[in-house]
Parts: structure tokens; C-alpha cells; sequence
């Protein structure tokens, strides 16, 4: 049995998107496509309902090419445990309040029992610094 990984929305952005002139960007963009074409095989891939949604927000090709991208992979559903576990990281401070889908995203991977959660989400979800509640 393949390891498991939930691909959150930046990562199909990334995937989709016309190649940056930032070279940051650019070398995510390139790294996302090597990913994409070469390792994705090795995993169970999952998206979810709200990766779905917001994907098919913005610039109608461009939510076309996302869409499209992400079709043949399976869509977790938003359950009652993912949501409740999105209210207690924004309760405990770990994720902010106006980040909601953040944390849904978390939520949604963790409930699922998802080994990997793929993103591109520096801020919210894929940031080493400790969280600290506030006094």
C-alpha cells in the first residue's frame, strides 16, 4: 500500500500557472511539475472538497486548467471531525482566525488519516516557526 497525500490548493496553482519571471516562484513552479510527473505515481493522491472550491475560483481558464489538473484524483469529503479539528486549531492560536480554509485544509488531511499534506502554503501550513498561544 502506497503512503498517502492530501494536495492542498497551492500546489495545483502552482502546477497550472503560466511559468513566473520570479525566479522563486519559477523554481516552485518547476519543482511542483517534477513532483507532479515523476513521484505523484508513488503516492495514494487525495484532494478535498475545498481544494475543489477553491480552484474553481479566479480567471475561468485558469480555474479550467486547475480543475482539470486535479479531476481523476479523489475528493475527500469536509466532515463533522475535519471541521471540528479546524475550530480547535484556530481556538488554540495554531492556525489565525481569518484563515479558516487553512485550517480546514489540516483538518481535513488529519481526519482522513493522511500521511503527507502537500502545499506550497508557507504562512499557515508549512511553517516551522512554533506556534505560541497569546498570553
Amino acid at each position: 500500500m502506497n503512503a498517502t497525500v492530501y494536495i492542498e490548493s497551492s500546489v495545483v496553482s502552482y502546477l497550472t500557472s503560466q511559468t513566473s519571471r520570479d525566479l522563486v516562484t519559477a523554481a516552485r513552479q518547476a519543482i511542483t511539475t517534477e513532483w507532479w510527473n515523476d513521484q505523484r505515481s508513488k503516492y495514494d493522491a487525495y484532494v478535498s472538497a475545498l481544494v475543489e472550491e477553491e480552484n474553481s475560483h479566479g480567471d475561468p481558464d485558469a480555474a479550467d486548467r486547475r480543475l482539470s489538473a486535479i479531476k481523476e484524483i479523489p475528493a475527500l469529503d469536509i466532515s463533522e471531525q475535519a471541521s471540528a479539528l479546524a475550530k480547535e486549531l484556530i481556538r488554540l492560536e495554531a492556525i489565525p482566525e481569518n484563515s479558516e480554509e487553512d485550517a480546514l485544509h489540516i483538518g481535513i488531511a488529519a481526519s482522513s488519516g493522511i500521511d503527507y499534506l502537500l502545499t506550497w502554503n508557507f504562512k499557515h501550513l508549512n511553517n516551522a516557526e512554533p506556534k505560541k498561544p497569546s498570553p
